[in-house]
């Protein structure tokens, strides 16, 4: 009986817990280390590539998405989260970047200081999606994007700096898909023959496709459905209908990345989900993580700048999902830790010798040395068993025996030699 009772008060009280969102995750002090490990591996990578990072606020407008990403596409008309503020005005959580860096790229007149600009950025977005591994309603990503010139050059270079971001965290295995949409002209072009094609065979299209065709007819070419897929094998491809520069262009990019010895596969399907590309896109994708294999990808959009308000400037970028990148490496064996920062942990063997360690950790830390010592008061064996769990290299130890011969001891965690230095020297110790 009393452990029924116990049963029902435990459940009362995880009743009464605020839970996070559905969707969302805690990232805890255990993992965190991981992210750092791949955020400081792309900051660096960016650095060599002569990338600089960019933030914006995680809400704008909800224009600048609408007006960008299209009316029609899937990412405007369900996933995004968008709220009427106090000041009655339409406020959109970000589901990507590029529209919002752009706005900030304008509004900022960055092009006025730089007639190319190279920019990276890192951060938390926002899709009301239904959650599932490596899909979260918040997700975060890293992106990169070259602003300031239409040569193919440029979709190379972004498409290594990918290539050695994936490499930077060991990611040497992966997929690269290429294809072009071509110039306005050309997709114009194709898009009329691909609706005429799909309005023959509208009735053999899923429901999804059906809506598709009246508004984003490309986002069929996407469809996973099992009833357009068979349409597909018969329908247009864009590569048909390219003109002249389009196909110099796609040829350019093609041997640009031949010639740095990449891999990829041509894929005349691809299309990517947002409105604003046009030439060059991409996707990444990993068979480690079965079905849902894309975790990155991007293209040239060469009308964007001019759609925000902006002069006409061609551009060209992708964005990588970290959960994905992290599940990628968590399969592959491959997770890394940022290195542990905290060097030494003092052991102060009574209360009454707290104020020595606490005034001499201060000092280790203003010689960057990281240093924690006991907050509760615990015994020495209890202290010694978190400096074990915490991952410290040395030990200090303080104890009346120490203070009053003026030394202090110093244990070596790996190899537990014990040093005895003077009081008065401990900060030229060196802690390697």
């Amino acid at each position: 009986m009393f452990l029924i009772i116990l049963l029902e008060l435990n459940l009362k009280k995880i009743n009464n817990m605020i839970q996070s969102i559905r969707g969302t995750k805690d990232i805890l002090p255990d993992t965190v280390e991981y992210w750092n490990f791949v955020e400081s591996s792309f900051r660096h990578t960016s650095h060599l590539y002569g990338y600089k990072e960019l933030r914006t606020p995680i809400f704008e407008k909800t224009e600048v998405f609408s007006r960008s990403i299209g009316e029609a596409t899937e990412v405007v008309n369900k996933q995004m989260y968008t709220f009427t503020d106090k000041g009655a005005e339409s406020i959109t959580l970000r589901p990507e970047m590029t529209a919002a860096l752009v706005r900030s790229v304008v509004q900022n007149s960055l092009l006025h200081d730089s007639p190319l600009l190279r920019l990276w950025y890192f951060g938390p977005f926002f899709r009301f999606e239904r959650p599932q591994k490596g899909r979260m309603r918040q997700f975060h990503q890293y992106g990169a994007e070259c602003i300031g010139s239409a040569n193919p050059e440029a979709d190379a270079e972004v498409i290594l700096l990918a290539d050695s971001l994936f490499k930077s965290v060991g990611i040497n295995e992966y997929k690269l898909f290429i294809n072009t949409l071509g110039s306005d002209e050309s997709r114009k072009l194709y898009l009329d023959e691909l609706v005429k094609y799909f309005q023959k065979v509208k009735e053999k299209l899923s429901d999804d496709s059906k809506y598709r065709l009246e508004t984003n007819p490309l986002r069929i070419l996407d469809s996973k459905n099992e009833e357009d897929t068979e349409l597909l094998k018969e329908a247009p491809l864009i590569l048909d209908y390219l003109d002249n520069e389009s196909k110099e262009h796609f040829d350019a990019v093609k041997d640009f990345l031949n010639g740095a010895g990449l891999t990829y596969t041509i894929s005349p399907r691809l299309v990517r989900g947002l409105d604003y590309y046009n030439h060059t896109v991409f996707e990444f994708q990993s068979t480690v993580l079965g079905a849902q294999d894309s975790f990155g990808g991007g293209g040239r959009y060469n009308n964007l700048i001019e759609q925000l308000g902006g002069p006409s400037t061609p551009a060209v970028g992708f964005a990588l999902g970290i959960e994905r990148i992290l599940l990628i490496l968590e399969n592959t064996d491959k997770l890394n830790k940022t290195e542990n920062t905290t060097k030494v942990y003092i052991v102060t063997a009574n209360q009454e010798l707290i104020k020595y360690s606490i005034n001499l950790a201060n000092k280790l830390r203003e010689k960057n040395i990281g240093t924690i010592l006991d907050l509760q008061k615990r015994s020495i064996k209890s202290q010694m068993k978190e400096a074990n769990k915490v991952g410290v290299k040395y030990v200090i130890i303080i104890g009346d025996n120490e203070i009053s011969r003026g030394i202090l001891t110093i244990k070596n965690m790996q190899s537990s030699e014990q040093t005895e230095v003077p009081l008065d020297s401990i900060e030229k110790f060196k802690f390697e």
